[in-house]
């Protein structure tokens, strides 16, 4: 059966170590006959959530920007791909800002839910910020559920990620989605 996948990829570099993971993983979910959308975070106008509360009662944002477009597909979708690269031993602020603007609509997300990070250290420790706050963000979303985490650890310029471990469990957690 065919699913709908989201890949939320918050890298600004087009071409860079977390996109290439991307890449990969929709070309793996692809070649499985899914329906592909890879939406790049820099390139959206997306303003902070302002905590007006006004969308508890519209489930809309009030903001006039790309959040209420992103969510009603991360609604619709099947699975959701949540991409970043590791700043400062946490997600970067693209996909954070995406996350907070959620609040409208995130008791409507389902199915599954990836995690794909890079960052320039090798070790695990240095992901761990950006996966407790996804593993957080999850816990607000009880029909989302964490399928799996895709790490590229060691990778800083653009495309030390390839010939890493993490290009090809991003290709094969594609083909499984």
């Amino acid at each position: 059966m065919s699913k709908k996948v989201i890949i939320l990829s918050a890298s600004p570099r087009k071409g860079g170590n977390s996109d290439l993971l991307c890449d990969q993983f929709m070309r793996g979910a692809q070649e499985a006959g899914h329906e592909v959308e890879k939406i790049y975070l820099h390139k959206e106008r997306l303003g902070y959530c302002m905590a007006c509360d006004a969308c508890s009662e519209t489930k809309k944002c009030v903001q006039k920007d790309g959040g209420n477009e992103i969510l009603e597909k991360m609604v619709s979708a099947d699975v959701i791909v949540f991409a970043t690269p590791v700043y400062f031993y946490a997600m970067n602020g693209q996909l954070k800002t995406l996350i907070d603007r959620t609040l409208p609509r995130f008791a409507e997300f389902g199915g599954k839910a990836y995690l794909i990070a890079t960052c320039a250290e090798p070790e695990h420790s240095a992901v761990e910020g950006t996966l407790s706050d996804y593993k957080n963000f999850l816990r607000m979303t009880p029909e989302l559920t964490d399928t799996g985490h895709i790490f590229g650890l060691g990778a800083w310029a653009k495309g030390d990620i390839l010939g890493n471990p993490a290009i090809i469990q991003a290709y094969e957690a594609g083909k499984k989605c």
